[in-house]
């Protein structure tokens, strides 16, 4: 099998250690026997329908997203289209922010999100920064499986853990038009700010896309959404259900566990 990993922007918005997302899908894919190809997608690339099997998109200051937003106007159309059909992807910070209806800065005007999230975001002068903790609720999501680990003993089922560093305040869309999904959070807070510091949620999803603020990098400290993700690209892929391989995940599993510990 073979598996495409579209990177939105990596050239624009990876702060704080986002490629390391990247990294993790990659080495899992490829501990399997999986091939994995790497695919830039940036301001003023081409970009079509089936680019990519996965897609992750990073943070960034105000400045980048200002460029990535623009481009986002030709790109956005499509990615939607690709969401729609249920190629999974993971954005986080800014990215997740761009994903929504709409960005608004401190200062100049507010940046067109893309839609795919029910959500929009307002800067804010306050910054919610440290480790997150979240309990997940989406059903889409579902019990993340220990079955492809080894060593399930040290998890504790469906927590989250991460970094977050943000500004921006971003709320869910409950009631939307006719035909439009609500949105829903990807988890309820148990340590952290979260999607605003107020409502105590955090992140969103819809189909298999699922935006945050989870830096941290996310998925080498939650090693069972990484599992996610690949299985539900090779899923849509290959339209048929995909069991992974288990790996060895002692160290992550042990690494998860005490995070949630201290931080919770």
């Amino acid at each position: 099998m073979k598996l495409t990993i579209g990177y939105l922007y990596g050239d624009l918005m990876n702060i704080y250690g986002d490629t390391g997302n990247i990294i993790a899908l990659q080495k899992r894919s490829e501990w399997r026997g999986i091939e994995v190809e790497l695919k830039q997608i940036s301001v003023g690339s081409g970009f079509k329908k089936g680019d990519a099997d996965l897609y992750f998109f990073g943070g960034g200051q105000d400045e980048s997203q200002i460029a990535v937003a623009k481009d986002l106007i030709k790109k956005g159309p499509i990615l939607k289209e690709e969401i729609e059909r249920g190629v999974p992807l993971l954005s986080i910070c800014g990215g997740y922010q761009l994903l929504g209806d709409y960005y608004a800065p401190e200062e100049g005007e507010k940046l067109k999100g893309v839609g795919i999230f029910p959500a929009y975001t307002n800067a804010s002068e306050e910054r919610m920064i440290g480790n997150i903790v979240i309990k997940v609720m989406s059903d889409e999501l579902g019990v993340m499986s220990k079955n492809n680990s080894h060593n399930p003993a040290p998890i504790t089922h469906n927590l989250l853990v991460g970094f977050e560093n943000h500004s921006g305040r971003t709320f869910l869309n409950e009631g939307l038009p006719a035909g439009r999904q609500g949105a829903k959070p990807l988890g309820k807070l148990i340590k952290g700010f979260g999607n605003n510091g107020e409502d105590r949620t955090e992140g969103c999803i819809y189909k298999n896309a699922i935006g945050c603020y989870m830096h941290g990098s996310l998925l080498p400290k939650n090693p069972e959404l990484a599992d996610w993700l690949i299985k539900k690209a090779l899923e849509v892929k290959y339209g048929k259900e995909i069991e992974l391989k288990a790996l060895d995940d002692e160290l992550e599993n042990k690494a998860h566990a005490s995070a949630v510990k201290r931080f919770s």
